[in-house]
Parts: structure tokens; C-alpha cells; sequence
């Protein structure tokens, strides 16, 4: 147990007995614990594996490579549809993690096989995500916003195109884009 993480379980209210025994279920498994992201991080020679998490509905174990993970049990979901690689396990109940430790221990096991063959999820490429219209013509018709925008890490263009992309009507989508040239210009994320 890393004492830098202990604060995470000890500020839990709704989850602690959930989350505690997750995190004696990660370290059984002989990962070493880190705090990322505000969150215990459990790794395997510097590499990411899974992550423990707390939301308003349910506590999860966050699976970095779960896509590459065979999930024939089910119990890893993919959060969102536009999550890649990440697979979730999630949990309302103590007794949900006691009765599925096996089956959590062999997904560890399995994910630390991935990491120790150096397996990767194939990502989607930027491209291959929609750019709404309206993005596309701020960035034909301004130079300077092309170039930040190129400029920007895969990951900050894609968090914007999916936000740019995620409202039905165009006057949404403008009133976004015209939002962030401002951060895009500064070469700065969406989140920065």
C-alpha cells in the first residue's frame, strides 16, 4: 500500500467498503500502487493496468487495455462510445465484488499479460472521427487556428471534435466552436 493513496479511501463515504476491496483485490495481484489523476492507479513495471474510481451511481476498476481483454463473463462495459481501449467494471454492492473476485484476479492477471507482451489497442485515427462542417470552415477560413489546432496533442484534437460534434443543432455547434478558438489559439485542451 503506497501511503500518498490512502487519503482516497479515507475521504470516501459512500464507497470505502467497495473500494477497499478493490484495492486488495489490485495489490494481490502483486501491481504496485500509485496515485494518478487523483485516483489510485495500479501498475505493472511503470505501466498502467487498472484504475479505481468513484461516481454518484457506482464504484469501478478501470481496465486501461480492456478492449484487448477477454470479456467472456461481460462484466467489463465500455463507458461511452467513444471510449477506445479503457473497459469498466462497475459495482453498487460489496457483495458484487466478493462473489466476482475471481473473476476480477484473472482479468489483472490477463491485463498484466498484455502489458508484459506489449500489446496496444489499435486507436481510430483523428480522421476517421466527424468534423462538424462549421469547425471545418473556421479552420479553412483561419490559418493561425489551423496551424494551433494542428499543433495540438491527438488526444486534445479529438476531445474537441467530439465536443464540437455532440450537439444536433448548428447554432449549438457554432456557439461551442466560437467558445474554444480563443483556448485552440493558446494551444490549450478543452479541459485545460
Amino acid at each position: 500500500m503506497n501511503p500518498k493513496v490512502d487519503f482516497y479511501f479515507d475521504k470516501a463515504k459512500k464507497w470505502q467498503q467497495e473500494i477497499s476491496k478493490l484495492r486488495t483485490i489490485a495489490l494481490d495481484c502483486g501491481l504496485t500502487e500509485e496515485l494518478k489523476w487523483g485516483c489510485p492507479c495500479y501498475t505493472f513495471e511503470g505501466s498502467n493496468v487498472v484504475l479505481i474510481h468513484t461516481f454518484k451511481e457506482y464504484c469501478g476498476l478501470l481496465f486501461f487495455k480492456g478492449a484487448l481483454l477477454n470479456n467472456s463473463t461481460g462484466i467489463l462495459i465500455q463507458q461511452t462510445e467513444n471510449v477506445q481501449a479503457a473497459r469498466q467494471a462497475r459495482f453498487t454492492d460489496i457483495s458484487q465484488i466478493i462473489e466476482l473476485e475471481p473473476v476480477l484476479k484473472a482479468h489483472i492477471f490477463e491485463a498484466i499479460e498484455v502489458e508484459k507482451a506489449g500489446l496496444k489497442v489499435e486507436l481510430k485515427k483523428n480522421k476517421e472521427f466527424s468534423m462538424p462542417d462549421e469547425f471545418k470552415y473556421k479552420l479553412d477560413n483561419m490559418p493561425d487556428l489551423q496551424a494551433a489546432f494542428n499543433a495540438l496533442t491527438p488526444g486534445r484534437q479529438r476531445a474537441y471534435l467530439l465536443h464540437f460534434s455532440a450537439p444536433k443543432q448548428v447554432k449549438t455547434r457554432e456557439s461551442r466552436i466560437e467558445k474554444y478558438i480563443p483556448k485552440i489559439l493558446n494551444r490549450k485542451g478543452l479541459d485545460d
